[in-house]
């Protein structure tokens, strides 16, 4: 296959991806739009966390939140728990990975905030862990994953938000992540701010 050829396939998955993710799940991300907003208007906060790409997608999605996305607006209130490498590395090392999310969320999370939990295959043990960490702390979660939703999606409660991408590739399932989150932020703003002229 041609390079010209392989990049429009490519082009043309994610394209079938977007298709099939909108399909499944936009109910489901309106809902994770208003338990968003909910949580900022009443000065609650959104906890973030995932490992790796997932990481990077929690601390870009924060950073949109504290500080703008597209329109001027106040600072909401959100943490990614991905980026405090003192606490990683004391977690980590005193009582292990899986546990690095979950002791910050019993730190910090308090009844009224959200977790969002991001993993493409929905079974990160340390991601279960910090969602079942939030339950006990009367917090609602939002689950971006991807494949069949994997134990996170087991894992959720009724007052809870699956969203999951319906594709079994990473790359793909990541890159419907980080749509998906700027549409949450997106859609905050819009409630905050009225829709975009």
């Amino acid at each position: 296959m041609q390079l010209t050829e392989h990049l429009k396939q490519h082009f043309d998955d994610h394209l079938r991806t977007t298709e099939r993710t909108v399909a499944k799940i936009l109910p489901d991300l309106e809902k994770a739009i208003q338990l968003c907003h909910e949580t900022v208007t009443q000065r609650r906060r959104i906890l973030v966390c995932g490992n790796g790409g997932s990481a990077s997608d929690a601390q870009h999605f924060v950073a949109e939140l504290v500080g703008r996305f597209e329109r001027e607006r106040e600072p909401l209130a959100a943490v990614a728990l991905s980026t405090d490498t003192s606490i990683l590395t004391a977690v980590g090392n005193d009582y292990g990975f899986d546990h690095v999310f979950s002791r910050q969320v019993a730190a910090l999370g308090q009844t009224g905030d959200v977790l969002i939990g991001i993993s493409t295959s929905g079974n990160s043990p340390n991601v279960l862990r910090a969602m079942q960490q939030a339950h006990d702390n009367d917090m609602r979660v939002i689950a971006l994953t991807g494949r069949d939703g994997g134990q996170m999606a087991q894992g959720l409660s009724g007052q809870d938000v699956l969203l999951c991408v319906p594709d079994q590739r990473t790359m793909r399932i990541q890159e419907m992540h980080i749509l998906l989150l700027h549409l949450i932020c997106e859609g905050i703003d819009a409630q905050l701010l009225g829709e975009p002229k």
